[in-house]
């Protein structure tokens, strides 16, 4: 029992001590906060009075600033207002200045209006006056003054009409004899500032050699290098006529400037051959068909001509080789050109146009085909194919009447193309005929079936036509040659004899590879 009390009291007494310890770390506790506290009230007022006076220092600065803005609008007010009144004292002096001006002009018009009733009144008096003269005329004169009026209406148109037609009659005999003169002196004119050369077409080339020695190598063994070269160019190759040259003779320049050509390449190159000759030959004819299409654009440079169809371009070279009557198509053509815009300048019409049109008058003479029909006509048709301007394919057309002029450039490529034909010297008459007989051969052997090329040579003495192995055999070749010189015979006029000469020709190529 003993024990237990005494366990009791020890118990009693680690309580009150832990009591004791507990109660003192308390009001250490509650003195520490009670001093944290204190120390943030006096943070805390101090901070608060600093912002009280940021904030105070804050709003003096707005007042100010707002103080000087609104002394700043009153004063622009104030001018604001200074300038109205300005305003004012100038509208009040204009408006009396207005109403002084307004009293005066109330004046003038009541001035103006007792005019205005005094000439009212004086002209019914001049009116009244006027009709008692009239009907006191009218009375003497016995009609009414709209028949007087009628009267000498119609005697003032009579003679009018009178003096016009006198005048009329004066004018057309004076235009006719000045239209004669002009006409004339725009010819001469246009003549004498188009320098021309007489006509030198002919119908042989000649290909200087340097030695002998070439010709042997040129004719080859047994001629075949110079009938290689014959065949396939369409010409005559004369070889022992000239020292140191060949004569080269054919109707068509194309065929003679392709022969020449090839001729200067293959003795320069040095192998002559007839495989070598095709070879060189097929290039010339290539190079030739460039040279046209150059020669094309050339023409149309120097003429100041644009715009034109490439075809036609084409076209226009290819006259380089054509003649017509012994005169180059080429030169013609770009003498007509001049000729015409001299012309149509001198008239006050566009010289472009007409100088187109010279260019192009005869187009319809170098096609590839043979047309069937007139060259001017086809030349139309050439023309508006390749859009070509409307009075330019009427100038074509009818530059050799075969249809109706409906323009002025039409009569002025008539009158160049005759002047550029019928001056001294343009034309020879005799080679045209002797190259349409060429030309005709040719025509009438391409007609017969199987025949690919044709070719007049000798000056026309000989005709040569190849014909298509695989197409005509032997037996028709001699049919073909017999038919051809009897229709040559019956239908053509011509001196001497002509020979027909059908080749038909088999190859056989193949290639070591």
């Amino acid at each position: 029992m003993t024990a237990v009390f005494i366990i009791i009291g020890v118990l009693a007494g680690g309580a009150i001590g832990i009591w004791l310890t507990t109660s003192v770390l308390r009001n250490k506790l509650l003195s520490k906060s009670q001093q944290v506290l204190k120390d943030a009230e006096e943070k805390g007022e101090i901070i608060k009075k600093d912002k009280i006076l940021q904030a105070k220092e804050q709003y003096l600065q707005m007042k100010g600033e707002h103080e000087k803005r609104v002394n700043e609008q009153n004063n622009k007010l104030r001018d604001a207002e200074n300038k109205l009144k300005q305003r004012e004292q100038n509208l009040s002096q204009k408006v009396d200045e207005l109403q002084k001006k307004s009293n005066e002009l109330k004046g003038v018009s009541e001035n103006l209006n007792n005019q205005i009733e005094a000439l009212k009144k004086r002209q019914a008096e001049v009116e009244k006056v006027y009709k008692e003269s009239v009907t006191k005329l009218e009375h003497i004169a016995g009609m009414s003054a709209e028949e007087a009026k009628q009267q000498l209406v119609d005697a003032m148109t009579e003679e009018a009409r009178a003096e016009a037609s006198t005048t009329i009659m004066d004018i057309v005999e004076e235009a006719k004899i000045t239209a004669a003169e002009q006409a004339k002196k725009i010819v001469i004119q246009s003549i004498q500032r188009t320098a021309t050369e007489t006509a030198v077409e002919n119908t042989v080339s000649v290909f200087n050699l340097e030695n002998e020695e070439v010709k042997g190598r040129i004719i080859g063994r047994e001629g075949r290098n110079i009938r290689t070269l014959e065949s396939l160019t369409g010409v005559e190759i004369i070889i022992d006529d000239s020292p140191d040259a060949i004569i080269i003779s054919g109707f068509d320049p194309v065929r003679r400037e392709i022969a020449r050509l090839s001729l200067h390449k293959l003795v320069t190159d040095g192998r002559i051959h007839p495989a070598r000759i095709e070879e060189v030959v097929a290039k010339t004819r290539r190079q030739i068909e460039q040279e046209i299409n150059e020669v094309g654009k050339r023409t149309c440079i120097d003429l100041g001509i644009l715009n034109m169809n490439h075809e036609l371009m084409r076209m226009v070279g290819r006259m380089k080789y054509r003649s017509s009557y012994g005169q180059n198509l080429l030169q013609h053509s770009r003498e007509v050109a001049n000729l015409a815009a001299t012309m149509a300048s001198e008239l006050g019409l566009n010289p472009k146009l007409a100088k187109r049109a010279g260019l192009l008058h005869d187009i319809g003479k170098v096609p590839e085909t043979d047309p069937e029909m007139p060259h001017a006509i086809f030349g139309m048709k050439l023309a508006e194919k390749y859009k070509e301007h409307p009075d330019i394919c009427n100038a074509i057309g009818a530059h050799h009447d075969e249809m109706e002029m409906t323009n002025l450039i039409s009569p002025i490529i008539q009158v160049a193309d005759a002047i550029s034909g019928a001056r001294p010297g343009a034309r020879r008459e005799v080679v045209e005929a002797y190259i349409n007989r060429l030309k005709k051969l040719e025509d009438m052997a391409m007609t017969y079936p199987g025949v690919v090329k044709t070719y007049a040579i000798q000056a026309g003495r000989e005709l040569r036509v190849i014909v298509g192995a695989d197409k005509v055999t032997d037996v028709e070749a001699n049919k073909l040659s017999f038919d051809l010189s009897k229709q040559i015979q019956n239908e053509m006029t011509y001196p001497g004899q002509i020979k027909v000469t059908v080749i038909r020709e088999t190859r056989a190529i193949n290639y070591a590879k």
